[in-house]
């Protein structure tokens, strides 16, 4: 008897679309305003100046094409496998230049909220490389019907509001602590 590891359609319908979600508005800002991208990644220090800008741009689009597959069945673990591509190099840098004591630079994610780097942002990324991972298994063969639809829904819009939220909490992170720390 063999055992084979699948996910329910409704969780991975869900992350895929919440991962979809999380990386498109991402590349789009990235995209939209490439100097600003490029700027933080020059803040991190960790490459050359001269190639910051090829990076910048090729890291934007591996985004957006990760964002892009993720949503249509057939070429859902292509967009899986470039976003755990693109996760993980975002995460190493985050390390990297953490370790090397640049800690008060924003992150560049474009997530809307001035997030900077921490270990929080690495807890972070490291739940989406999860999701990421999990969207390569296959789904199990269970028939579904338009309540999983609803159910899908419920699963991506949870999974943005938990990702909102969580991002909010990063980003007040140094504040509250540059309150408890005043006289």
């Amino acid at each position: 008897m063999s055992f084979a590891l699948t996910l329910d359609p409704v969780l991975g319908h869900g992350l895929a679309a919440s991962l979809a979600l999380i990386l498109l508005p991402g590349a789009l800002h990235k995209l939209r305003d490439p100097a600003l991208f490029q700027a933080a990644m020059e803040q991190y220090g960790l490459l050359p100046a001269r190639w910051v800008p090829a990076a910048a741009w090729t890291l934007s689009l591996l985004e957006l094409a990760a964002g892009l597959c993720l949503l249509p069945w057939p070429t859902r673990a292509v967009g899986a496998l470039l976003a755990l591509l693109v996760l993980s190099v975002a995460s190493t840098a985050v390390a990297m230049a953490w370790q090397q004591g640049r800690r008060r630079i924003d992150c560049g994610c474009g997530a809307g909220v001035g997030l900077r780097l921490s270990p929080g942002l690495l807890w972070r990324n490291a739940v989406l490389l999860a999701c990421a991972l999990l969207t390569l298994l296959p789904l199990s063969a269970r028939p579904v019907g338009w309540p999983d639809g609803l159910a899908t829904c419920a699963v991506t819009l949870f999974s943005m509001g938990l990702y909102a939220v969580v991002n909010q909490l990063l980003a007040n992170q140094p504040r509250l602590q540059e309150l408890r720390n005043a006289p």
